[in-house]
């Protein structure tokens, strides 16, 4: 007599291909009742249906075989939960970059052909409370977070908006200098912060609504403009937050200005 169901039966009654079925066999997921050790047929059994599609429900969220593993290893609902949670937080994150991508990829497709309103102004010299570090161009948005919150923490009166200072290298070589700062009359040191002597300088600046998604597309705008209406000098890119996060939940009422540092040509 047989040891149970054979593989074909049990695909046929779990919707799961043979050659899934063996490949989860293979890897420690799911492991048949019984091998006939003549044959090697695999033998399941009904009580494994359940299972099976617990599996087959993992992998179409794409949760990778290791935590699968994990998951069916634990009989602690809690763990269960907390395991699953974590992978559906990075699910949504990467829908997040997908969509954020594909509006960008839009706005380029479907350029706005109207006129980009540029001013060309003087900034002052300054002093402000600064975090500055040296930082991987992947890691910037971590890394501006913290640093805004330790600033907020430090300043308490807002006298200005808050800004940001990004070198050149982090764009072209993936690492470079960055400082976010917040105006103050009198800059303190505390923790990271410092006071920083920001130079006089002549902007090209503009300003992107919305989130940051996209804020590439206008840099490419603004820098269109750099080149055809001014001069270009070496020096960081300012980005001043007009209104953000702190300032409004809401992404579409967000409103950052990125200043192009440039040498002022007559006319």
């Amino acid at each position: 007599m047989r040891g149970g169901l054979t593989i074909g039966e049990f695909a046929q009654l779990t919707h799961l291909s043979v050659r899934t079925l063996r490949r989860y066999h293979e890897s420690g997921l799911l492991e048949p009742a019984a091998v006939d050790p003549a044959s090697g047929y695999r033998f399941y059994t009904t009580g494994q249906i359940p299972s099976a599609q617990v599996i087959h429900r993992l992998r179409e969220l794409d949760v990778p075989l290791a935590e699968v593993g994990q998951i069916l290893a634990t009989d602690d609902p809690a763990v269960r939960a907390e395991l699953i949670a974590g992978h559906l937080d990075r699910l949504q994150a990467s829908l997040d970059r997908t969509r954020a991508a594909v509006g960008s990829l839009q706005r380029l497709l479907r350029p706005d052909t109207g006129d980009l309103a540029v001013t060309v102004r003087s900034e002052p010299a300054r002093t402000v409370a600064a975090i500055t570090g040296v930082v991987d161009v992947g890691n910037v948005l971590e890394w501006y977070d913290d640093a805004m919150t330790e600033l907020d923490g430090v300043i308490g009166g807002r006298l200005g908006p808050p800004g940001g200072r990004y070198d050149n290298e982090l764009f072209s070589t993936g690492r470079g200098r960055v400082v976010v700062y917040r105006p103050a009359t009198d800059p303190p040191s505390s923790g990271r912060v410092r006071p920083l002597d920001l130079p006089a300088v002549e902007l090209a600046a503009t300003v992107h609504r919305g989130t940051h998604d996209d804020i590439d597309v206008t840099y490419g705008r603004l820098g269109a403009w750099v080149v055809e209406h001014a001069l270009a000098v070496d020096g960081p890119v300012h980005e001043t937050y007009v209104v953000g996060p702190g300032d409004d939940p809401d992404p579409a009422s967000w409103r950052t200005e990125i200043g192009w540092p440039v040498f002022r040509l007559a006319g």
